[in-house]
């Protein structure tokens, strides 16, 4: 199932959302402006949680705070299919969540879910000398809490099986449920590996359990 649009209509134009895509999109292009030391730009700015719980620094030539990677691995990726899936989730399912948090909570809660994904990757892998770049657990913290909002909004979904391909309007709650489930069931075999490499599976499961909580507590407020 791949996801193109929902027809949740927002109240505020999704400032921030967009500000996050163009961050993403740039920060992609830089990497691709650096030829061949793109692949440093990587190492110095993505997060290798090995550098973070033995102290040490992998490529002493891009040294940079294995705490502030953390942050600046959110921008970063892999190639254009990476950045485009997770540049399509953020517009999809972005707009509503930063319409009902506001452009500066909402900031802050991406940010956040962003952190607490890379957290329980080092805690599944931390002995993984990969860089971790993404925008994927943040993302996945949005999907999270959109989906304790609005469960029963419809997303227009890709539906493909070999040659059967169709374009349905699904609930939320099973697209975002049934991702979800995948993605935990495909992070389960990945614990205590120390290869890392890949998709990091367990940093999806935890971006999108923070929002779940996250959007619980909203999901509260908004009832009173």
């Amino acid at each position: 199932m791949f996801p193109l649009k929902d027809d949740n209509p927002t109240d505020h134009a999704p400032i921030l959302t967009i500000a996050l895509i163009v961050a993403n999109v740039l920060a992609f292009l830089y990497q691709l402006s650096q030829g061949p030391a793109g692949e440093m730009v990587v190492w110095k700015f993505g997060f290798v949680p090995y550098e973070l719980t033995h102290g040490v620094e992998l490529t002493p030539e891009a040294a940079f705070p294995a705490l502030g990677s953390m942050f600046t691995s959110m921008f970063l990726h892999g190639g254009f299919m990476h950045l485009g899936g997770n540049m399509l989730y953020l517009w999809i399912f972005g707009n509503n969540v930063e319409d009902i948090m506001r452009p500066v909570p909402f900031l802050i809660f991406y940010l956040a879910a962003g952190v607490i994904a890379t957290l329980l990757f080092v805690a599944s892998g931390p002995a993984t000398q990969i860089p971790l770049v993404g925008a994927s657990g943040a993302v996945s913290g949005v999907l999270g809490l959109y989906v304790t909002q609005w469960p029963k909004a419809r997303i227009l979904t890709l539906i493909f099986f070999g040659w059967f391909i169709r374009m349905i309007w699904i609930p939320a709650v099973f697209v975002l449920g049934i991702w979800f489930v995948m993605q935990l069931l495909f992070a389960l075999p990945s614990i205590g590996q120390q290869s890392g490499g890949g998709v990091a599976y367990m940093a999806h499961v935890g971006g999108f359990v923070f929002g779940l909580a996250v959007g619980l507590f909203y999901r509260r407020r908004r009832t009173y």
